[in-house]
């Protein structure tokens, strides 16, 4: 395609704040001043192929901004580039043009809500004119009037952290990030180049790390006290789903009142939407037996996790205490599940978080209405509490969380047309609470709050659901 008719075609397909975004990131190429009169997309084009930032033969710039600003389809479809490929390009040293600063105040305009900057206005009203904080600025023009004023430079963060600090932790980790990274570029730079010197300057920002041999590890020295969570994808979200029980109620006596699971695809929807927008690769089966269960558990098992830095399973279906039903109604120990992906079973999984979230009954206690209906297994008062239900379902390793729908003896509840009371309420808090980079545990909390404030009408069921965990750090899924 003609080099000007493709360049009329990419911005076509920008919408207004794409260009707002791509003219925050070319600030370095082309001043502010300059950028005042650019009101399109194919004006800013012509600006940067003025300063030599883009030609027919080198659109690295231009590929590089798509990817900044996450138009990945534009990448793809238009350039025939795509994500991995940018990401390999712009590790080679001196290859991304966006500056580091630059990104991370983009990044941070990326993060946060529109109360969190109603916030920061607030902070800011002694700083910058009343004028400059008006409900129509955005966070980049509110970076912009700090740099004006300096407020913020690559240098000078101190008044950002201080804010952000107030407002959203996660937002301050970023920066933090940011500086560690700058600092051990710089002493790169300055000639102490080696493995062991960038070791040096980043044991003295984090004086408590310390080494690991265990497999697996990877990039202790970044984050000591988080599970590293930058690898795309994160890791393979597993979904078992079980919703087909005619062969349990055929074949097994004692099963021939378990019902199907109305409402199961209504929670294998909601986790595929959160998963996949916290970067994970999804992989679904549907109406296992418990041997399938097992087959498939033991597949992902057996697959190289190396690249990958976590790993996420849930499973939906009937069950009992401390065991989960396949479609034909044999049962599978979750602790067997879940230990198949210890250290031992799974090397290129050890010393990465393993996450386990169960929607099934824990006991025989159910509930009759219509409209709700409970994941037990109807068993009928003369199946016995027995001592084989009574193993711990996590390993003793370390690495693992195990979220369980309730907790032991009793049911949980599922909407035959809106899924589990468990697994939305998850869904919901995940989606919310990832991007302000709250922890999992503090995610499961307030899931355990929500549920347990539901209530059955029909017989004044609750439900409590349990996490358990041998988690080492703070487990945090970025959206970025």
């Amino acid at each position: 395609m003609d080099f000007h008719k493709l360049l009329y075609t990419i911005s076509e397909a920008l919408a207004t704040e794409d260009l707002v975004a791509l003219k925050f990131l070319s600030l370095e190429h082309i001043p502010l001043r300059k950028q005042e009169g650019i009101r399109d997309p194919e004006a800013l084009f012509l600006a940067l192929e003025e300063k030599g930032m883009m030609e027919e033969d080198n659109l690295s710039f231009l590929k590089e901004l798509l990817f900044r600003i996450n138009r990945i389809d534009i990448l793809t479809d238009k350039l025939s580039s795509s994500r991995e490929e940018m990401e390999r390009e712009l590790q080679i040293p001196g290859r991304a043009k966006v500056s580091q600063f630059r990104y991370l105040l983009f990044q941070l305009s990326e993060n946060i809500t529109t109360d969190e900057l109603k916030s920061l206005k607030f902070l800011l009203i002694k700083e910058l004119p009343k004028c400059k904080l008006d409900n129509e600025m955005t966070l980049i023009d509110v970076f912009i009037e700090m740099e004006k004023k300096g407020l913020v430079a690559e240098e000078n963060l101190e008044t950002l952290k201080i804010i952000c600090e107030k407002i959203d932790k996660s937002l301050l980790k970023k920066i933090e990030e940011y500086e560690l990274d700058r600092n051990v570029e710089m002493y790169i730079t300055k000639g102490h180049g080696g493995q062991t010197e960038v070791s040096e300057v980043q044991d003295s920002l984090w004086p408590s790390q310390t080494a690991s041999d265990s497999p697996g590890i990877q990039e202790e020295t970044q984050q000591p006290d988080l599970y590293k969570m930058s690898s795309r994808p994160r890791g393979i979200c597993l979904i078992l789903n079980n919703h087909d029980f005619t062969k349990a109620r055929s074949e097994v006596p004692k099963l021939q009142n378990i019902k199907d699971r109305n409402g199961t695809d209504a929670d294998a929807a909601a986790l595929r939407k959160v998963f996949t927008k916290l970067h994970f690769e999804i992989a679904e089966h549907k109406d296992l037996t418990a041997e399938q269960i097992r087959h498939t558990v033991h597949v992902y098992r057996n697959m190289d996790h190396r690249d990958r830095d976590c790993f996420v399973c849930c499973i939906l279906s009937h069950g009992d205490k401390g065991i989960i039903f396949g479609t034909d109604g044999q049962e599978t120990s979750i602790q067997a599940l879940t230990t198949s992906f210890t250290g031992m079973n799974c090397p290129s999984l050890a010393g990465k978080p393993k996450v386990f979230f169960i929607q099934a009954c824990q006991g025989d206690t159910f509930q009759r209405g219509v409209h709700i209906e409970t994941d037990s297994t109807e068993l009928g008062s003369s199946v016995e509490a027995d001592a084989r239900f009574q193993l711990e379902c996590i390993p003793d390793e370390a690495d693992f969380l195990l979220g369980m729908a309730t907790m032991k003896d009793f049911v949980s509840y599922r909407s035959t047309t809106q899924g589990t009371w468990y697994i939305q309420s998850l869904c919901e808090h995940l989606e919310k609470s990832c991007p302000r980079g709250e922890d999992i545990l503090s995610i499961l909390t307030a899931v355990n709050r929500e549920v347990s404030r539901k209530n059955d009408r029909l017989n004044q069921g609750k439900q409590m659901p349990q996490p358990s965990f041998t988690l080492r750090k703070k487990l945090i899924f970025p959206v970025n």
